[in-house]
């Protein structure tokens, strides 16, 4: 058996898009409206002769989604996709899930595929969730004898005992992504195909699905992610895609092409603005406004050298008077998932309705080289502990280590193990005399 699961090759996605400039047109004389519909007869006359789409409107133009994309995903392989709004993630997710077909090259896909691109995907209203999971089951490929194997361990997944014979219709969204993942996951197909579906999970659920995930790969099964969280995708996955325009970019390891990703231009994940976003995060007391990483100099940076200083500077807004304290914090991640460290705001006071800004300093020969992220909290204590929003993995950035004159490799040229590398203060004297 081939131990290739997915082989993509020349794989191009093209649409074709209507203009129509009547709409735009204040005013239209007879003569241009008789004039116009006789080149439309003309040009859909060329079309049809030529084996083109008739499109209806005064212009067609073509867009494509996908460009002479080629790669391979080896079995057991975790992929991510990864590149920003618009650059053919979505698109190559349903190529690969035979959603749509490709307008050019080759897709060739060894074992059975799992989709899981919107909340819900395949999942009828009316039916209840133990209906469902027997529908979107046989949709999936799998017999009754599969799906009743693996029933208990979907539920329990779900955690939907109570509203097991519910119509999904009245299922919240976060019950709806936990049903529809626990069946993706689950049953006994060889390659899962997820978006950034997750992202509708509060954060145990995520954790949970991530070390479902993980499972999953460990067990010789495929597994394509696409996710605009980069420390998800560096802890998750060892192999990535980035996708620029519909191109194939860069294909490698994980935490390769993330760092290539995360420093091009746009496309830098140590930078975040929510202020024109339709995404709000937080609650009724407070909201997350941005957020960024910056140098010495405080200019905003995605790199800064091992022997040189940070910091992470958030701002956020109080939305209404409270006798809360409103505490930031900062947790700070490896790519591999680790928690470096967690540290907040200690000298925090309680503040009226207002914009404010929380900058946290990290010197110099602190933190070792790599891929960090930074989850972005903002908590209080009043009557018990609140969290009004905590958003991980929101910027990443990356401390790079020329070797050659670092002050804390003391002349080793090696991997440095660790998720900080400190300089800290040593003494080096005699131990007396030895008799």
């Amino acid at each position: 058996m081939s131990d290739t699961a997915i082989s993509v090759k020349g794989l191009s996605k093209r649409y074709m898009i209507s203009h129509d400039f009547a709409q735009a047109e204040r005013y239209t004389a007879l003569r241009d409206v008789l004039a116009r519909n006789v080149r439309t007869v003309a040009r859909k006359t060329r079309d049809v002769i030529s084996g083109r789409p008739t499109v209806q409107g005064d212009s067609i133009e073509e867009f494509w989604a996908l460009r002479d994309v080629s790669f391979e995903v080896k079995r057991g392989d975790i992929l991510g996709i990864v590149g920003r709004n618009g650059a053919g993630k979505s698109t190559l997710l349903k190529i690969l899930s035979r959603i749509t077909e490709p307008s050019e090259g080759r897709v060739a896909i060894n074992g059975r595929v799992a989709s899981l691109l919107e909340v819900g995907t395949g999942f009828h209203p009316e039916l209840t969730g133990r209906e469902n999971i027997f529908l979107n089951g046989a949709i999936l490929g799998m017999t009754r004898a599969e799906i009743n194997r693996k029933f208990d361990e979907i539920v329990a997944f779900a955690e939907v005992e109570k509203f097991l014979d519910t119509p999904v219709k009245r299922y919240s969204s976060g019950m709806y992504v936990r049903l529809a993942f626990a069946v993706a996951a689950h049953l006994e197909t060889e390659i899962l195909v997820i978006d950034e579906v997750l992202a509708v999970g509060d954060a145990r659920f995520q954790r949970k699905c991530l070390s479902r995930m993980d499972s999953i790969g460990r067990q010789g099964r495929t597994i394509i992610f696409v996710s605009h969280n980069m420390a998800m995708v560096s802890s998750l996955c060892n192999v990535a895609v980035h996708l620029e325009n519909g191109k194939l970019r860069s294909c490698g390891p994980a935490d390769k092409v993330i760092l290539a990703y995360s420093s091009t231009e746009g496309g830098s994940s140590s930078a975040v603005d929510y202020r024109g976003s339709d995404r709000k995060v937080g609650d009724q007391y407070a909201q997350l406004l941005s957020a960024d990483i910056r140098d010495a100099r405080g200019v905003p940076v995605f790199e800064i050298e091992i022997d040189q200083p940070l910091s992470v500077r958030m701002e956020y807004r109080i939305k209404q008077s409270s006798n809360r304290v409103f505490i930031p914090n900062f947790h700070f991640y490896r790519h591999d998932g680790i928690c470096a460290f967690v540290t907040n705001a200690a000298n925090s006071q309680e503040r009226p309705p207002g914009d404010y800004a929380a900058e946290c300093h990290v010197p110099a020969n602190f933190l070792n080289d790599g891929l960090y992220s930074v989850q972005l909290a903002l908590t209080s204590f009043e009557s018990g502990v609140s969290v009004h929003f905590n958003e991980k993995g929101a910027v990443v950035f990356n401390v790079r280590d020329p070797i050659e004159g670092v002050v804390t490799r003391a002349g080793y040229s090696g991997a440095m193990p660790g998720a900080i590398r400190p300089l800290l203060h040593w003494t080096l004297e005699p131990a007396g005399r030895i008799t």
